[in-house]
C-alpha cells in the first residue's frame, strides 16, 4: 500500500487538544493507532476530506481516550524517575525539563520551561535531588493552594469554610474531613483549572455530605463543565 508523507495535525476536542500524524495512503478506510509512547497516528484515504478526519476522531473520541489512559498508566508503571538532567517533570499541568547543577547553594527553580536544581551535593547524587524537588512541590503547593483555595471560595455563601490542609492519599485527590479540606499534594502537577475543581467538589460537601441529586446540582452550578476537566486531571494524572 503506497502511503506519501505525513502531517502532525491538531485536534480539539472540548479542553482536550491532541497533536497526531496524518498519514495519506491508497485506501478506503481510516484507521486510528495509538502507541505505547503516547502518539497518535490517523491513516487514511488519500483524498479524504478534513471534515472526514473530524468526523472520525470525534466519534473514536471514547476509545482514543481510554487507550491513552492505558498506556499513561502502564508508562508510569514501569518507569521510575532517576532525577537527573534531562527528566521530565510536571508542574501546574505543564512539562518541564529538570537540568541539574552543582552549585555553591542549594536552590530549586522555574524558568521557561526548566526546573534547575542548583546543589552542593553534586548532580549524581540522585537522592538528594529528589528531597530537594519534593520539597519544592511542597512548598508550591502551600502557596498555590492557598490561592486558589481563597478564590473558589468567593463562589460560595459559606459563612466559614473549612481549614484548608495538605495530606497524601492514595486514591483521593481531596477530602472533606470534619472542618478540614484536604487536598493531595500531587495536584500541584496538575492544571489550575483541575485543582479549582477539586476544591469546588469538596466545598459542596460542605452542604450536601453524600453525592445525591442535590450535590451534583450544586457542582453544576458552582463548576460548570467540571466532567471535562476531571476526565482531563485523571488522564494527566493517570
Amino acid at each position: 500500500m503506497e502511503s506519501f508523507p505525513s502531517q502532525t495535525k491538531e485536534f480539539i476536542y472540548g479542553t482536550f487538544v491532541y497533536q497526531y500524524e496524518l498519514i495519506r495512503q491508497d485506501r478506503k478506510t481510516l484507521g486510528l493507532t495509538i502507541t505505547p509512547d503516547l502518539q497518535i497516528f490517523v491513516k487514511c484515504p488519500r483524498a479524504a476530506h478534513d471534515e472526514r478526519i473530524e468526523l472520525f476522531l470525534k466519534k473514536k473520541w471514547f476509545w482514543l481516550q481510554k487507550q491513552l489512559h492505558f498506556f499513561k498508566k502502564y508508562k508510569h508503571k514501569v518507569y521510575k524517575k532517576e532525577y537527573v538532567s534531562g527528566e521530565g517533570f510536571l508542574y501546574l499541568g505543564r512539562q518541564y525539563t529538570l537540568i541539574v547543577k552543582r552549585a555553591s547553594y542549594e536552590r530549586v527553580s522555574v524558568s521557561r520551561g526548566v526546573i534547575t536544581v542548583q546543589t552542593r551535593e553534586g548532580v549524581a547524587n540522585s537522592a538528594h535531588t529528589k528531597r530537594m524537588i519534593d520539597a519544592w512541590y511542597q512548598d508550591r503547593a502551600k502557596t498555590v493552594f492557598v490561592e486558589r483555595y481563597e478564590e473558589m471560595q468567593k463562589r460560595f455563601e459559606y459563612d466559614s469554610c473549612p481549614t484548608l490542609g495538605i495530606r497524601t492519599m492514595d486514591k483521593r485527590w481531596g477530602s472533606l474531613l470534619k472542618n478540614t479540606l484536604l487536598l493531595n499534594p500531587k495536584l500541584i502537577q496538575a492544571p489550575k483549572e483541575c485543582l479549582d475543581y477539586v476544591i469546588v467538589h469538596e466545598l459542596c460537601h460542605v452542604r450536601h455530605k453524600d453525592h445525591g441529586k442535590e450535590f451534583w446540582k450544586l457542582l453544576d452550578k458552582k463548576y460548570p463543565n467540571w466532567q471535562k476537566v476531571k476526565e482531563k486531571l485523571e488522564i494527566l494524572m493517570a
